[in-house]
């Protein structure tokens, strides 16, 4: 039996041809979005009502609709996003799976660390419910059953990072596609505003963030599990309309969640704060909803994806039905890696052609039609 080590250096070589084509982080990303962006304190329009303290390290509120950008503190500076990089997974694999199809999880994929929903490796699950576990409890073996569909979890990260470049979230970089503590893995408080942004573009992101509870199929014929979502914010904010929450020890806690009201849709991302995020979600919202009442200006943009027509690079291909070896990311009991995540493997079973397909982005300004 070959030891953890030699199967993660096997492993690494597979990932490389992957991995050498991810985006490295840009020299300069306070650029995007305005130039008051840049600054690592808190920036807030001439007068806009005063702001609510909040712990968070970093942390933007924003318009989905028109983009702009109402407040922020240290909107670049990045940090370990924990289970808000789930957003940048959803919104790179849900144009490409077809949620109907049927996805039979690895064994590496059962057995990965930290939350899980409790998927077993003998179930075959429509790609429809690894989305909801995976947004709505975080479950990392649901992430890695979704990169299992889309052809492998290297090829996963290379189209996530891919992704990230063409959203300009040069601020991230994944490594894996659950969250995980892995090293050299970021993002920013303004990428996620950005991700959200566009994921939020899609309806089945829609839906699935928005579950409050929801059930997958058991071990057993006939049994289910139930779910219910880790977002505070969907039980005590009016209006509310989800997104994602993350946590892990080095991390600490980060945010990202929307809501409505009077029209207007906002999105608040909070970076390293406390592990009780939603109040200080709710204060900033609240805010947000008040200067955009009063007329507030704006200090910045999210700004629109690069056109794909304009783009230097595109997504991995489609690869071939296959079955290969994948390793799991070990952690250590802090919740630090082990091994690197962007070693985690390559390949795994994809359940026949009927799983990946293709979809037209939406561009422009952001439109939240009826679920």
């Amino acid at each position: 039996m070959r030891t953890p080590r030699r199967l993660a250096l096997a492993a690494a070589a597979l990932a490389l041809p992957f991995l050498a084509g991810s985006p490295a982080r840009a020299e300069n990303p306070a650029t995007i979005g305005g130039d008051q962006l840049a600054a690592r304190g808190v920036v807030v329009p001439a007068g806009a009502p005063a702001l609510p303290a909040t712990a968070a390290a970093g942390w933007v509120v924003a318009d989905l609709d028109t983009g702009a950008v109402l407040a922020a503190k240290n909107p670049h500076g990045q940090y370990a996003p924990a289970s808000t990089l789930k957003t940048l997974t959803a919104e790179t694999l849900i144009p490409k799976l077809d949620r109907a199809a049927m996805v039979t999880p690895t064994w590496d994929d059962v057995n990965v660390d930290g939350s899980k929903v409790g998927l077993v490796n003998s179930v075959r699950y429509p790609v429809s419910e690894l989305f909801t576990s995976m947004l709505v409890v975080s479950g990392n073996d649901a992430a890695l059953a979704l990169a299992t569909a889309n052809g492998g979890v290297g090829k996963t990260i290379h189209e996530m990072n891919l992704e990230a470049q063409r959203l300009q979230a040069h601020d991230t970089v994944a490594v894996n596609d659950n969250g995980l503590d892995a090293h050299g893995q970021y993002s920013s408080a303004y990428d996620l505003a950005l991700i959200a942004r566009a994921a939020m573009k899609l309806p089945d992101f829609r839906e699935y963030v928005a579950t409050k509870h929801a059930h997958i199929r058991g071990a057993k014929p006939h049994t289910a599990i139930a779910i219910s979502s880790h977002d505070k914010l969907l039980y005590n904010y009016p209006g509310a309309i989800g997104i994602k929450n993350g946590y892990t020890v080095a991390a600490r806690a980060s945010f990202v969640g929307a809501a409505t009201r009077g029209g207007h849709t906002l999105v608040v991302t909070l970076m390293r704060t406390n592990p009780r995020y939603w109040p200080e979600a709710a204060a900033l919202l609240d805010w947000g909803f008040r200067a955009t009442a009063a007329g507030a200006s704006g200090v910045g943009q999210l700004v629109d994806p690069v056109d794909e027509t304009q783009s230097t690079s595109s997504a991995a291909q489609p690869v071939p039905a296959q079955r290969v070896t994948k390793v799991a990311t070990t952690q250590s009991g802090d919740g630090l890696p082990v091994m690197p995540a962007a070693i985690v493997a390559v390949g795994v079973l994809v359940m026949g052609s009927g799983v990946l397909r293709s979809r037209r982005r939406q561009r422009g300004k952001l439109k939240l039609p009826p679920l």
